[in-house]
């Protein structure tokens, strides 16, 4: 491993509970997922990827976002809020609350997923993320371009590091100061996160680049050295490891497991800065607030 890193200002950890409920199966209530949300805010974690602004009827259990939103307590937290966005209209919706810091736009690089998740293709995303780019620059927010299928794609797109590179690139170019690599349905091997990782950071050594991973029970530590290894300072994880894309096709395959992320950090590079008790507090809210009936 590098030479030992300290300090709690190297490392941004984005909690995402967005990703952890979107694919719920039941509806979470909207004031457990205040009363959970503002739990997390207590946590100290650097972003809450708390919502999104997408079609009701694309993911019905965020059709409450706005409501939920009213109900955060952001005054005493040390969180910035993140919103995701599939579109213009909804990063406008998105901006228009001065409380939203970042607006999170997923953008694949797989031509078939951009088609399933925003009925686009590449291009016209990279269109829609010049409009979004221009709108947070004129109400202050920033934007951070998800690159989703960032490792491969099941669907038999064709993938290859020069493809992320190029894509990435272009983004940069516009603008983007935060681009996550995201192992949207958990195919990458640590070798490619530490390859793809440490090759963006190199080529793109003025912008933020991060990483939201799926993991499997059995190779999240593998996957998660090799992105810190690689020089990785983002972190994008959920509590309990819940959500992820329910493209997978594979239970298991969830979103990084935010206590095994801190844990690992801490071991690893010495980390520290989390409230542990607001922790605690948080994971029994997540078991309560993750259930099967209401």
């Amino acid at each position: 491993m590098p030479g030992k890193i300290t300090g709690r200002q190297e490392f941004t950890l984005v909690e995402c509970p967005r990703d952890a409920m979107q694919g719920w199966p039941v509806f979470i209530p909207t004031e457990k997922k205040i009363r959970y949300i503002n739990a997390l805010l207590k946590v100290g974690f650097d972003t809450i990827d708390f919502g999104s602004f997408v079609s009701e009827k694309a993911i019905p259990q965020m059709a409450d976002t706005a409501k939920v939103l009213s109900g955060l307590d952001t005054a005493a937290t040390r969180s910035a809020l993140l919103a995701i966005v599939a579109n213009l209209r909804g990063a406008e919706t998105a901006a228009a609350y001065e409380v939203i810091r970042y607006i999170g736009f997923p953008f694949s690089v797989s031509p078939t997923f951009q088609q399933r998740n925003a009925n686009s293709t590449p291009d016209a995303a990279r269109q829609t993320v010049e409009k979004i780019q221009e709108l947070c620059l004129r109400r202050n927010k920033e934007l951070v371009v998800y690159l989703s299928m960032g490792f491969g794609n099941p669907y038999g797109d064709p993938w290859s590091e020069e493809i992320v590179m190029e894509w990435a690139q272009q983004l940069a170019a516009m603008g983007i100061g935060i681009l996550s690599l995201a192992d949207t349905v958990g195919l990458a091997s640590a070798i490619q996160v530490k390859s793809l990782t440490s090759r963006l950071i190199a080529s793109l050594p003025e912008k933020t680049i991060g990483v939201h991973l799926h993991a499997h029970p059995g190779n999240w530590m593998d996957k998660l050295d090799a992105a810190v290894d690689a020089g990785c300072r983002r972190f994008d994880g959920a509590l309990k490891g819940i959500g992820g894309c329910p493209m997978a096709g594979d239970d298991l395959v969830g979103n990084m497991d935010t206590v095994n992320i801190i844990s690992r950090l801490t071991e690893k590079t010495g980390f520290s800065g989390i409230n542990q008790s607001a922790l605690e507090e948080a994971l029994s809210l997540a078991a309560v607030t993750f259930v099967h009936d209401h």
